[in-house]
C-alpha cells in the first residue's frame, strides 16, 4: 500500500513516503533540502518525484511554471519534456513490432522511399540507437524556417542525402532528425497519423490523460513556460558567439522567455514534442515496465545497451564513462552502482531528466523550466543522498 504524508511550505509542495522506512524520510528530507538551495519562490523552478516500486518518497514543486501569472510549480505542471520524447517514439515502433508489422532489423528503405542505397543497410534499430550514420543537414542557418519546422520538414533533405558520417552500426552520433524518420515509418505502417497512433497504442495503454504533443496552436492546461537569463544559455551561433536570450515579458526581471516562438525546433514531435508531468511520467514509467504499453521482451531490447557511447568522436550529447545508448535510452553501467536507464532533455529554456534503477524499483524524475543550473551534479547528488539512505539497495 503507498504511504506518504503531505507538508506544504511557501516554495514547495511535497509528498513523502514517511511510514515505509525512516530512511525514505531521511532521503526525502536532503532531496528537498538540495532542491530549496537550486529553486527560490517567484523564479522559474522545478518539479521533482523519487519513487520506488509503489512508494513516492519525494513528489515536490518548486518556484513558478509562469513568471507573468506567478502559478507555481507542482507535479501536475505540464514541461516539454523534450529528447525524453524519443522513448515514447520508440514504444510506438515496439509496438508495431510486438503486433508483427514490422521488426526492428527492418531497413528504412522497406518502407520509405528514400534514394539512396545506405538506406537499404539502415535498420531502423539503428535509428533508435543512434548508430545510423545518417547527418544533420538540416538548414540550420536560416533561423525562421527552425522555428518553425514540423516534423515532415526536418526530413525532407533526406531523400536526396549522399553523404552519411559511418556504416550503419560503427559509432554513436546523438542526431534528431532520425527519430522523425522513425514517425514516418509509424504513419506508413499504421496507416494511422502520428499522433492518433501514438495516442491509442502508447499514451492510452499507459492511461496518461494529460500527456500530449506540442502543437502551436493547442491549449495545454498547466502548462510551463520555460526561461533562461543573460548569464547562462542562449543560442550559439556558428562562431559560437551567444546571439539570442530569449523575450522579455516581465520589465526589469532577468527571466527570458524561451519556448515556442524563441528557441528552434519547437514544433517537432517525435524527437522532442511532448509535453508532460512528473506525475504522468512517473505513470509512464511504471506501465512501462509492467508491460502495459509494449511486451516485456521488447522492453528488454530497448534497455539493452546496443551502442557505446563513452568515447565517442563524433557526438558530446552524454558522452560519459560507463555510458552506452538502448532504444530511446541511456543506459549508466558505472561499477559499482545500479544500472540505470535514464534520458534527459533540453529545449529552450526547459532542462530535463528521467531515470529507472531496474534492479530496486527506483524512479527520479526532475522536469525544470529553467537551464542555468548543472543538471548532472543535480542527479548525481540525488543518486548519491539514495545511495547513502539504502534507497537504492
Amino acid at each position: 500500500m503507498k504511504k506518504q504524508i503531505l507538508t506544504m511550505g511557501l516554495a514547495v509542495m511535497a509528498s513523502v513516503a514517511s511510514a515505509a522506512s525512516p530512511a525514505f524520510t531521511t532521503a526525502a528530507e536532503r532531496v528537498d533540502s538540495l532542491m530549496r538551495c537550486l529553486f527560490h519562490d517567484g523564479e522559474p523552478g522545478a518539479a521533482v518525484v523519487v519513487a520506488k516500486n509503489d512508494d513516492v518518497i519525494v513528489d515536490c514543486g518548486y518556484g513558478v511554471a509562469d513568471i507573468v501569472t506567478g502559478n507555481r510549480i507542482d507535479g501536475n505542471t505540464m514541461f516539454n519534456i523534450a529528447s525524453i520524447s524519443k522513448q515514447f517514439t520508440v514504444a510506438g515502433v515496439l509496438s508495431l513490432a510486438d503486433r508483427g508489422l514490422l521488426r526492428v532489423d527492418n531497413a528504412v528503405a522497406d518502407f520509405l522511399p528514400y534514394e539512396s542505397g545506405q538506406w537499404c543497410k539502415i535498420r531502423l534499430s539503428h535509428l533508435m540507437s543512434h548508430s545510423s550514420g545518417v547527418i544533420d543537414a538540416r538548414p540550420r542557418t536560416d533561423r525562421q524556417w527552425m522555428l518553425h519546422a514540423t516534423d515532415k520538414e526536418s526530413v525532407a533533405y533526406m531523400d536526396t542525402l549522399r553523404q552519411f558520417r559511418f556504416e550503419p552500426g560503427e559509432a554513436y552520433e546523438y542526431i534528431n532528425p532520425t527519430f522523425q524518420v522513425l514517425e514516418c515509418v509509424i504513419e506508413k505502417v499504421s496507416g494511422l497519423a502520428f499522433d492518433d497512433y501514438q495516442q491509442r497504442y502508447v499514451f492510452d495503454r499507459a492511461g496518461l490523460r494529460h500527456t500530449t504533443y506540442f502543437e502551436p496552436q493547442k491549449r495545454i492546461p498547466q502548462m510551463a513556460h520555460a526561461y533562461q537569463t543573460g548569464t547562462g544559455g542562449g543560442e550559439q551561433d556558428f562562431a559560437g558567439k551567444e546571439v539570442y536570450l530569449g523575450r522579455t515579458v516581465v520589465e526589469g526581471s532577468p527571466w527570458k522567455e524561451c519556448d515556442y516562438g524563441e528557441e528552434t525546433f519547437f514544433a517537432t514531435k517525435a524527437d522532442g514534442g511532448i509535453y508532460s508531468s512528473t506525475h504522468e511520467m512517473l505513470q509512464w514509467m511504471r506501465a512501462l515496465e509492467r508491460g502495459e504499453v509494449i511486451s516485456k521482451e521488447a522492453l528488454a531490447l530497448a534497455y539493452a545497451p546496443h551502442t557505446l557511447v563513452s568515447g565517442s568522436r563524433w557526438s558530446d550529447y552524454q558522452n560519459r564513462p560507463n555510458t552506452w545508448y538502448g532504444y530511446g535510452f541511456f543506459i549508466d553501467r558505472t561499477p559499482g552502482e545500479p544500472v540505470k536507464i535514464y534520458h534527459t532533455g533540453d529545449n529552450g529554456g526547459f532542462q530535463n531528466y528521467a531515470a529507472s534503477f531496474p534492479s530496486c524499483g527506483v524512479k527520479v524524475i526532475v522536469f525544470a523550466n529553467r537551464n542555468d543550473f548543472d543538471r548532472w551534479t543535480l542527479v548525481r547528488q540525488i543518486d548519491r543522498i539514495l545511495q547513502e539512505e539504502g534507497v537504492l539497495e
